[in-house]
């Protein structure tokens, strides 16, 4: 992708009926990660987050916490969605929420569309509805419960019992869209990654796609169907929506032309909505499809998918709290194969901390600018005469700049984390090798000290720039003290191996990341 084109990244928006985990804050960080690279990159980017607030879950919870579903919702968006972004750092340009006018008023004329072209009718319906999911199932979907659900369908997500609905509804006709999607797929492998998640996608349309329910007449927590008030909206019709409502759709043209297609970027396990559904409502329309639909794993504790039902949710603060927001991004973007399920534990996040962020980054800063203080005071020195090993590290940082970019192309940002790494590897191994410290003792080495340590700075000054997307703070910092200009997230991804320094180094305050005693660690 080159710079200056339209990168326009959605997360799902989180259903408000309960406070968010560590796996929502994965998909939060994954997307910011992705938007701030393309920024640097010089992008026209947008980054969209926001809360789905309808439907028959968080009208039960609110009834069950003796509230209204709007005053529920109004009051866990701000004081436990909205929070969350900042607790990691998230850089994003607007946050929807679907009880929000233009939101609505963007559903209801989408829906009329469709109604007046004929792609919506009424019918009668009879189904498995889990309400967790907000989701009629296919018998493939359901299970036999056990213990106290022993005998009755449940819910192979939710583990509890399906509730049998007899409505009369509007439908979309989904079914005409079969061949339209299959086509899409075939012409176009990368619509839906990763592999697993395309094929997965690809074989459930292959079985046939039936017409899908798209209104409820049993309760009112939604947005009105226009041509018929007793009827809502089916959440996920309404939910889906937000990429484009939120963009403009209907009244304002040029922003919308601007920004849409998006890249959706989801859990795998909403993969049919988004790469079935959201497609097929948007060709009912006339409008373009997503540009990709990428479909992360799932974080597993203790070897399970994270859920509050079964008490493995970890909310992000208890992580933040001890290790801080970078150390949050860094872990969960480096640990996990990105697109593929990943495992968190405590162990590992504190083993990493050590080794990879303040044994292998900050105490590679700490050193390189405490000597350029005492050899040079704070003067970062010129280079001379450069041996191959001085050129290696220009090498590996241009290398890592390229790699890094063409995985953040293919989504793999774990691989990008992984490229980078290299640079600060060379960089330790090259201080090793070099030996400043004794170079420091004989006049006769001075010139060769001077190139070591200004070589050592512009592999930082590198280093700034390309990991400034996963850890803003710490590198604003590290920015600041090498004398950089102004904020390093303003420096183009792609100079990142091209900067060597204003001439002036400041002390760092502290370590870019402190010792953690090791009781801490596993404090939750």
């Amino acid at each position: 992708m080159s710079s200056g084109e339209s990168f326009y990244i959605a997360t799902p928006i989180f259903y408000v009926n309960d406070v968010p985990h560590i796996g929502h804050a994965y998909t939060e960080v994954a997307a910011d990660v992705l938007a701030r690279w393309h920024r640097q990159r010089g992008d026209d980017t947008w980054l969209l987050t926001g809360t789905d607030e309808h439907g028959q879950k968080i009208l039960r919870t609110a009834v069950a916490n003796n509230t209204t579903p709007k005053a529920w919702a109004d009051e866990l968006v701000e004081s436990a969605w909205k929070p969350l972004l900042k607790t990691i750092d998230i850089a994003n340009d607007d946050f929807i929420r679907t009880t929000e006018e233009r939101h609505e008023e963007g559903v209801k004329r989408f829906m009329q569309k469709l109604y007046d072209d004929g792609f919506i009718y009424q019918g009668e319906f009879e189904g498995h509805y889990c309400v967790g999911c907000e989701e009629y199932k296919q018998p493939s979907d359901l299970i036999e419960g056990t213990g106290e659900y022993a005998g009755q369908q449940v819910c192979a997500i939710h583990s509890k019992p399906v509730e049998v609905l007899k409505e009369t509804n509007y439908f979309f006709r989904m079914s005409d869209f079969e061949k339209p999607l299959l086509d899409l797929y075939e012409q176009r492998p990368d619509f839906v990654q990763p592999e697993s998640v395309r094929n997965e996608i690809v074989q459930f349309v292959k079985q046939g796609l039936r017409d899908l329910s798209i209104s409820r007449a049993s309760f009112d927590w939604g947005i009105q169907v226009p041509w018929d008030d007793k009827h809502v909206v089916y959440v996920w019709f309404d939910a889906l929506l937000n990429y484009i409502t939120a963009i403009g759709y209907g009244v304002d043209d040029e922003q919308f032309e601007r920004r849409w297609p998006a890249v959706q970027l989801i859990g795998k396990d909403i993969a049919r909505f988004h790469a079935v559904i959201w497609p097929a409502m948007l060709m009912a329309a006339g409008l373009p499809v997503p540009q990709r639909v990428f479909g992360h794993g799932w974080l597993l504790v203790g070897g399970e998918k994270m859920s509050k039902s079964k008490l493995t949710g970890i909310a992000p603060q208890q992580i933040t709290d001890t290790f801080g927001s970078d150390a949050f991004r860094y872990y969960f973007m480096r640990a996990i194969h990105f697109g593929q399920d990943g495992s968190f534990s405590w162990e590992d996040l504190a083993a990493r901390y050590q080794a990879e962020l303040a044994n292998g980054f900050g105490n590679l800063a700490s050193r390189v600018i405490a000597m350029v203080g005492r050899y040079f005071d704070g003067k970062v020195p010129a280079i001379g005469e450069r041996t191959p090993a001085d050129d290696e590290i220009r090498r590996i940082a241009q290398e890592a700049t390229d790699a890094a970019d063409k995985a953040i192309d293919q989504f793999m940002i774990h691989e990008a984390l992984a490229e980078i790494w290299k640079l600060v590897d060379a960089l330790n191994g090259y201080i090793t090798e070099q030996e400043p410290w004794v170079l420091a003792k004989n006049e006769e080495t001075r010139d060769r000290l001077a190139t070591v340590l200004a070589t050592a700075v512009h592999g930082l000054g590198a280093l700034a720039v390309l990991l400034s997307p996963v850890i803003p703070n710490a590198t604003q910092k590290l920015w600041s003290a090498l004398g950089g200009e102004g904020e390093v997230r303003e420096v183009r991804i792609t100079d990142a191996p091209l900067w060597f320094g204003s001439g002036t180094i400041t002390p760092l305050e502290g370590t870019l990341f402190p010792r953690i005693e090791h009781e801490a660690s596993g404090a939750a």
